[in-house]
């Protein structure tokens, strides 16, 4: 998508006027236009109903329009969304009540007043219809996977979350670690923001092994936006945004107990508690521990196919609602992890180990704490004021065996200098102190067709990193060692920010955010981002969204799997933030087959990069060589995908999907595509439930297309006139499937990931020889231990 010669930011600008005079006059005519306000009370005793829920009525031909629902506060108070197709009456129920339906005014701001009648039994509910995944309503492309979904495989931890979502590949990162890394649009996950309740988390140098610090238990649902989202979030989102919806405390289960086991030996043990200690206090309990314990080598290259590995994890959340709008949450968390991997032989006995056999320890520490407060006017329940805070100390360790060669000369002068092995051990250690702030205001201009969010915010990063290879350099000055092995830096980076949203009501949403920020060491860093929904008919809404974003990259933190090899890091001196635009958009269409609800979703993405800082594999053997992206290079990401959804039969549910990715980088002044990213992949999942849910199955098939691959002892042509193609992995399929046993308060499942035990043939190069110069593990683009069966239960008391 190359308009305007490539010129993104003027189209982009363009555009954006040119969207805010339309929007402009839009607003004008629709000046009336305002929610459905009003209260719900008992009949007789105009007795507040608090909890009662609204949802508009839309006519039979329209059944698949999305629902739209809002709850009644403590004192019976609601506010409830136009939607955005016709729709005059509204349905209203409470628990031990009566449903009602009233005829509502198309025009005005009406304000109603409800009163039910007590029911006089109160039976058995049960739901029968599941929100659809992928929203009506929201301007962003966003994709839900529920806390249903998230039992459709063993989900252990958030890494394991997405084997049953098309959106997000993950991919594991190397054959000796263990650690996996989610791609979206076709790029690493670093370029996508992961954010916990809506506020960044996990960042950093947490990143090559944060997909295994959220366990599964923990999460109620996951948010997938494709684009570079909202200003409110910062300006670190590229490909798109993951938000983790953890488990409320006034929401969530008094108690779960989840138990994972597998034929390699791992489990988990995760406990959830709540106590609703009155109406205003209440308080979730997050506990989680795993471990492996077992040496695993199905393969037979005398190399673990999983590390060893250790992890005590614990969160605690508590929240207060006043009752007269003001809501304050903390969360406080603690994190403890050891893995260790290599060779089979390997004990960590001491550094002598490490040139012994080959080996490699992971060790981190992780404290997290945060604090929300926010202020809603009870007049004015769309105006608000929030203030978030949040804080992470975050220290880790490794140790990686490493070998080397170098040249020695004999005494003799006549004799020619000769290659000498050398082990020795190779280290990365770091430390992040991160602390942000943000105050945020939210009101609405004459009436909620117009809404803005302004706000401040402010965000410190201390970042301490040491990557010592083992070597000795004569005459260096233990100065010259810092300035080759340490890397660190301190970030001071205030900020403002506003986003405007005019809504019709009826077919047309648009969000203009941006956002100014003054980085200490890069000076001011300007966000746009812009999103617009409109529903050409009733069931088919488009969606357009563009911006820019920034990032200052972590070079050895992103790219910890090549630790994992023999190449050697030559990091320049003069990175540069990363900076890129991603302009995309998606149409989705909303109907039904044998008159149930189906969906089909395609959306096609373009991020360019104005800078990128490349980990350039190709072009020197044995060697990493991480810089900006050239003056004259090109570096972008096309990502083109299609699925469909449908429930064919009462019970089954149907998805199926295809993506094409087309992911390009300069490498010594050749444009060539980026390891380990296949072209083409196509996802199938089947579920089905029976009646009341006690039976469920899953089955899913992963099919991935052919990807490039940079061995260590590779290199690309120079040769002018003559195209380099580098060498690609096999096509192949992954097959996983699982069936649950629900009881009153228990579940029971089992399962097989990998069913046709389908294994890369050496996820480890030169593993015989792992001190040599063709060791490489980061390579993997395939299951590394096969086929994995599993089984665990469920244990809840609501």
């Amino acid at each position: 998508m190359r308009l305007l010669g490539g010129k993104y930011p003027r189209f982009f600008l363009l555009f954006l006027l040119g969207l805010g005079i339309g929007a402009g006059r839009v607003a004008a005519q629709s000046a009336t236009i305002a929610p459905v306000r009003g209260e719900v009370t008992e009949a007789g005793k105009a007795t507040p109903l608090p909890g009662a829920v609204l949802r508009w009525l839309f006519d039979a031909a329209d059944a698949n329009a999305p629902v739209i629902t809002a709850a009644a506060d403590d004192k019976g108070r609601f506010v409830l969304v136009r939607p955005a197709r016709a729709a005059s009456r509204l349905v209203v129920q409470a628990l031990g009540y009566r449903p009602d339906t009233l005829a509502v005014p198309a025009t005005g701001a009406p304000y109603l007043r409800v009163a039910l009648r007590p029911s006089q039994e109160l039976g058995e509910v049960t739901v029968t219809a599941r929100g659809p995944a992928y929203s009506a309503l929201t301007p962003a492309n966003a994709q839900m996977i529920s806390s249903r979904d998230l039992t459709k495989s063993a989900c252990c931890n958030l890494a394991e979350s997405f084997e049953t979502n098309a959106s997000v590949e993950v991919t594991t990162s190397d054959a000796v670690s263990g650690a996996k890394q989610i791609q979206l649009l076709g790029l690493d996950g670093s370029y996508s923001l992961l954010t916990v309740d809506n506020q960044p988390a996990l960042r950093g140098l947490a990143a090559p092994y944060r997909l295994g610090y959220l366990a599964g238990p923990w999460i109620e649902s996951i948010e997938i936006i494709k684009g570079t989202g909202s200003v409110v979030n910062g300006y670190e989102a590229i490909s798109g945004q993951v938000n983790v919806k953890l488990k409320e405390p006034e929401k969530t289960d008094q108690l779960l107990f989840n138990i994972y086991g597998n034929d390699l030996g791992k489990f988990d043990v995760n406990l959830n508690t709540s106590a609703r200690i009155n109406p205003k206090w209440s308080t979730v309990l997050l506990l989680h521990t795993d471990h492996l314990g077992n040496r695993v080598d199905r393969n037979n290259d005398r190399f673990l196919d999983l590390p060893l590995a250790t992890q005590f994890n614990a969160f605690n959340k508590w929240k207060y609602i006043s009752g007269h709008g003001l809501v304050s949450e903390v969360g406080l968390g603690a994190l403890r992890e050891t893995r260790q991997g290599g060779q089979l032989d390997f004990r960590d006995t001491g550094e002598a180990a490490f040139t012994q056999n080959y080996g490699t320890t992971q060790a981190t520490t992780r404290y997290t704490g945060y604090a929300k407060t926010s202020y809603t006017w009870p007049a004015r329940p769309f105006q608000s004021l929030g203030l978030l805070l949040s804080g992470t100390d975050h220290d880790f360790t490794s140790r990686y065996s490493y070998g080397y060669q170098s040249y020695h000369t004999d005494h003799a002068p006549s004799q020619p200098p000769y290659l000498v092995d050398n082990r020795t051990l190779r280290s990365y250690n770091g430390t992040q102190r991160t602390g942000l702030a943000t105050l945020l205001f939210q009101s609405a201009l004459g009436n909620t067709a117009h809404v803005y969010r302004t706000g401040l915010s402010f965000l410190y990063d201390a970042y301490q990193e040491r990557l010592h290879d083992g070597l000795a350099y004569l005459f260096n000055s233990p100065a010259d060692v810092d300035g080759r092995e340490l890397r660190a830096r301190r970030e001071l980076v205030p900020g403002a920010f506003a986003e405007y949203t005019y809504q019709n009501s009826r077919n047309l949403t648009v969000v203009v955010g941006l956002r100014a920020d003054r980085h200490n060491l890069y000076g001011w860093q300007v966000t746009p981002r812009l999103n617009v929904k409109y529903d050409v008919a009733k069931n088919t809404v488009l969606r357009l969204a563009g911006g820019r974003g920034f990032r200052v990259a972590n070079p050895i933190a992103d790219n910890a799997a090549l630790l994992a090899s023999a190449r050697a890091f030559v990091v320049g001196s003069n990175l540069q933030p990363e900076k890129a635009w991603n302009l995309g958009g998606s149409a989705t269409q909303y109907f039904t087959v044998l008159k149930r609800p189906a969906t089909f979703v395609l959306d096609y993405y373009d991020t360019e990069f104005q800078n990128q800082v490349v980990a350039d594999m190709y072009t020197s053997p044995g060697v990493v060589e991480i810089d900006n992206l050239a003056a004259n290079g090109r570096s972008y990401a096309r990502s083109l995908q299609a699925e469909l959804q449908l429930e064919p039969l009462k019970g089954l549910q149907v998805k199926g999907a295809y993506k094409y990715l087309d992911v390009r980088t300069t490498y010594d002044n050749i444009l060539l595509p980026k390891p380990l990213t296949p072209a083409h992949r196509a996802f199938v999942n089947l579920g089905y439930a029976s009646a009341f849910d006690k039976w469920r199955a899953d089955f899913t098939v992963q099919w991935f297309g052919q990807r490039p691959v940079a061995h260590v002892s590779s290199t690309h042509a120079h040769g002018t006139g003559q195209e380099y193609t580098p060498e690609t992995a096999p096509r192949y399929a992954l097959l996983n499937t699982q069936l649950t046993r629900a009881f009153k308060r228990l579940e029971v499942y089992v399962g097989v990931e990998n069913l046709t035990n389908y294994r890369q043939p050496n996820p480890i190069e030169g593993a015989a020889n792992p001190f040599g110069p063709a060791f490489d593990a980061a390579m993997v683009w395939g299951p590394v231990y096969g086929r994995l069966t599993y089984a665990g239960l469920r244990y809840r008391i609501e």
